[in-house]
C-alpha cells in the first residue's frame, strides 16, 4: 500500500506562483512514476506533470513552460512549481504514483483568480 499527502493549494492571482507538495509513504520502494493530475469541473481529468524514478519528466501541453516538477528522494516527496498562473489552471490536483497499481492522493483546491 502506498499513501499519499498532498498539501499547498489555495488562492493566488493571476501570473502568480503556488508550490505543491506530495509526500509518499508505505510500500514506496517499487513506485517508478509520481506525478500530478488535475480536474476542472464538467471535465476529464488531464496530466499536469510526472516524474520516473530515473528523472523523466513529462508536462501537459497546457502548462509547459510554466510548471516545474521535481523531487526530494530523502523526503519521498515530489513538488511542482507553478508559475505564471491563469484562471483556467483552477481545478483539483491530485497526487498520483502508480507500481503495478495506481494512487492518488485526495486532492487539493487550486484557484486563480482574475
Amino acid at each position: 500500500q502506498v499513501q499519499l499527502v498532498e498539501s499547498g493549494g489555495g488562492l493566488v492571482q493571476a501570473g502568480g506562483s503556488l508550490r505543491l507538495s506530495c509526500a509518499a509513504s508505505g510500500s514506496i520502494f517499487s513506485i517508478n512514476v509520481m506525478g500530478w493530475y488535475r480536474q476542472a469541473p464538467g471535465k476529464q481529468r488531464e496530466l499536469v506533470a510526472r516524474i520516473t524514478s530515473t528523472g523523466f519528466t513529462n508536462y501537459g501541453d497546457s502548462v509547459k513552460g510554466r510548471f516545474t516538477i521535481s523531487r526530494d528522494n530523502a523526503k519521498n516527496t515530489v513538488y511542482l512549481q507553478m508559475n505564471s498562473l491563469k484562471p483556467e489552471d483552477t481545478a483539483v490536483y491530485y497526487c498520483h504514483a502508480a507500481n503495478a497499481y495506481n494512487y492518488w492522493g485526495q486532492g487539493t483546491q487550486v484557484t486563480v483568480s482574475s
